[in-house]
């Protein structure tokens, strides 16, 4: 079965009945509070139809059709009788792999059939992939199966540049809570994140355990999404594709630099684990305070660099390992290592002035900027100065864009 090419092209948005928003800059993540999976699809989808609990279809303007449906543990007994039983239904000549999805069942699905013509579609043949992952268990269900989802993203076969919408839709998918702060499962199956190494990071001198296959997966998860977010550079999407960029980049980074941003909360402040798993000091508490400014003289020593060529964004596994990047790069490293420490962080970009800060959730003195119901503790990643200060050129609240990022 061939690998689907992690590369990049366009976007879409949703409503969803029962499946609920959470909080943040427009139509973003959606959740079933019935089984627990959420997803944050490109821009410009829409709610087609379904019983808004346990099936979901959305379409987008290019002609996708993404399908989801949930089952109870006792439909399948395991995925791969799932995707079997899919296949046969839906009577497609295609591939199935089956993966492991962090510890859970999973399979991979390449769909090639022909659709009945219908009073609104045409019909025709189609091609896409499909999904089937297993959920959160649910109470009150006992035995070792698990409720299940498939998910299908397909449309007109003779438009192949409709790949890569397909690929960032189901990898949008979080099966479970855990997995929102983890490697989609698209990424998963294509980037193997392979065996875990010590590897020293940049301007420290800590190290930290790093998948063999974490920097290339960060890399070509980066080219995909960006090429999506320079689909919608000139419509009026722009905004929330900016906001869904960055909040997948931090969700595939979360897992891959969870040891990292350990590892360099430990040398700050010299702080262990302790048995509770809150950081403690010998002496007591961690002094969590110093995180957040040790963690931008981190970042601001990074050496400075752009790509006019290509993604215009180093991934943050290279960041963390090269010491290198713009200013959302870092931006968003920082707000990355400040969550692993559980202080609530953010960022906030501006195309006016090209730029992008980081924002967190703190006491003290210095620039502020409000969204989301938080007077935020504004820091510049690109200059030597203390966390709050920022450049009085940039410094117009109206110009920048606030993005929570989970």
């Amino acid at each position: 079965m061939k690998t689907p090419a992690l590369s990049p092209r366009r976007s879409p948005a949703l409503i969803l009945l029962l499946m609920t928003f959470l909080p943040g800059l427009g139509a973003e993540i959606l959740h079933s509070p019935t089984w627990g999976f959420s997803l944050d699809l490109p821009e410009g989808f829409e709610y087609q139809g379904g019983d808004g609990k346990d099936r979901f279809s959305f379409y987008s303007p290019e002609g996708i059709i993404l399908d989801l449906a949930a089952y109870p543990a006792a439909a399948y007994t395991s995925v791969g009788g799932m995707a079997a039983d899919i296949q046969r239904r839906l009577n497609s000549s295609s591939d199935m792999t089956l993966f492991d999805y962090h510890g859970s069942q999973a399979a991979l699905l390449e769909l090639s059939l022909t659709l009945p013509s219908a009073p609104q579609s045409p019909g025709g043949p189609v091609s896409g992939w499909g999904l089937c992952l297993e959920l959160a268990p649910v109470a009150g269900e006992a035995g070792p199966s698990r409720p299940k989802l498939v998910a299908l993203a397909f449309g007109p076969r003779e438009n192949p540049s409709l790949n890569q919408l397909y690929l960032s839709a189901l990898d949008s998918i979080a099966p479970t809570p855990e997995d929102t702060l983890r490697p989609g499962p698209i990424t998963a199956f294509a980037w193997p994140r392979g065996e875990l190494r010590e590897t020293p990071l940049a301007y420290s001198a800590s190290r930290a355990l790093m998948g063999q296959g974490d920097a290339a997966a960060a890399a070509a998860l980066v080219q995909r999404e960006y090429a999506i977010l320079a689909y919608y550079a000139e419509t009026p999407l722009w905004r929330e594709a900016w906001a869904r960029f960055y909040r997948f980049i931090f969700r595939d980074a979360c897992g891959r630099l969870e040891d990292a941003a350990r590892a360099l909360r430990e040398e700050w402040i010299g702080g262990l684990p302790s048995a509770s798993g809150s950081l403690e000091t010998p002496a007591g508490p961690l002094r969590s305070s110093e995180i957040p400014g040790k963690a931008l003289a981190w970042v601001q020593n990074f050496n400075y660099e752009r790509n006019f060529e290509g993604p215009d964004f180093v991934d943050l596994v290279s960041a963390a390992l090269e010491g290198r990047g713009d200013c959302d790069s870092r931006a968003l490293l920082w707000a990355l290592i400040l969550e692993q420490a559980d202080i609530h962080a953010a960022i906030m970009v501006s195309r006016e002035y090209s730029h992008a800060m980081g924002l967190a959730d703190l006491d003290g003195a210095g620039a502020r900027f409000d969204f989301a119901g938080k007077h935020w503790l504004v820091a510049e990643t690109t200059a030597p100065v203390a966390l709050g200060q920022i450049n009085a050129e940039t410094a117009d609240p109206a110009l920048w864009l606030g993005i929570e990022l989970h």
